[in-house]
């Protein structure tokens, strides 16, 4: 008695995508409720429940195939996922995004160029995500500062350079830190400090004499603590305390480096 109640309470809380209430009764799938590969209220393709619906074809990938046409959205994402990937190319037009982000993310990337353009940025995204070569680079020019963001981490530097003067700081950021050293000097210039920063972080020592007169204080920080010794004695009078403080331990060991060496040699 107390199984069949508990069997009830489960058939009352699963309710398909229209609200509709799940029963095992009109199930098509009747023949692997014996199997333990489909479970009402846990494991279930008809239940409106994303989990649900992806236990169920994790345990039954081959009827992910059936269901690549359903009018309920997610069902087509969570079919998409685990279908054949030669079956899934016909979603590639599929009126949600989150079916054509899926698809993005399992065909072949040769056959993901057309998603690049997408209306939606999460479809885009999915695509920056695995794109090469013309595709990639193509993104560095999307309209949404979150997929050149993923792009350029992933390009190949060598063509970071159409990116340094990308309207977003985030974007010219991942450039800074990813640019070859002779394209990233033109960055030593950049509006925002903490593009600058990482260029400070980055470039040569002796490449620095430009920011040790940088306006903002963490960036001549930096540059206390990495440039070359020439030009120590700008920061030795900076109007911040701690990059003062940093320059002249620096200059003090040099001095006394320089004792050591003159000493050992008479």
């Amino acid at each position: 008695m107390a199984d069949a109640s508990a069997r009830e309470g489960v058939e009352a809380e699963a309710v398909d995508w229209l609200g509709r209430p799940v029963s095992c009764r009109d199930c098509p799938h009747e023949e692997i409720r014996a199997e333990g590969r489909c479970d009402l209220g846990r494991i279930c393709v008809r239940d409106r429940r994303s989990k649900r619906i992806d236990r169920f074809f994790a345990s039954n990938p081959a009827l992910a195939n059936r269901y690549l046409d359903h009018r309920y959205g997610e069902l087509r994402v969570l079919a998409a996922k685990h279908a054949s990937v030669f079956l899934i190319q016909k979603l590639i037009d599929d009126p949600e995004p989150d079916v054509r982000a899926m698809v993005a993310y399992r065909l072949p990337i040769g056959r993901i160029g057309q998603l690049k353009s997408d209306a939606d940025r999460k479809v885009r995204l999915a695509v920056a995500q695995r794109a090469v070569g013309q595709d990639l680079i193509d993104l560095l020019g999307d309209e949404d500062y979150a997929v050149r963001c993923l792009a350029a981490r992933r390009v190949d530097p060598t063509v970071l350079a159409i990116a340094r003067r990308d309207p977003d700081s985030d974007v010219r950021r991942v450039v800074a830190v990813r640019i070859s050293q002779e394209l990233l000097v033109p960055m030593m210039f950049d509006a925002d400090p903490l593009v600058r920063l990482e260029v400070a972080r980055r470039l040569e020592p002796h490449r620095l004499e430009v920011l040790v007169h940088d306006t903002d204080l963490r960036v001549r920080y930096v540059v206390a603590e990495r440039c070359s010794p020439n030009l120590l004695h700008y920061l030795a009078y900076d109007t911040d305390p701690e990059v003062r403080q940093i320059a002249l331990a620096r200059v003090a060991k040099e001095m006394d480096e320089e004792g050591g060496r003159d000493g050992s040699g008479t």
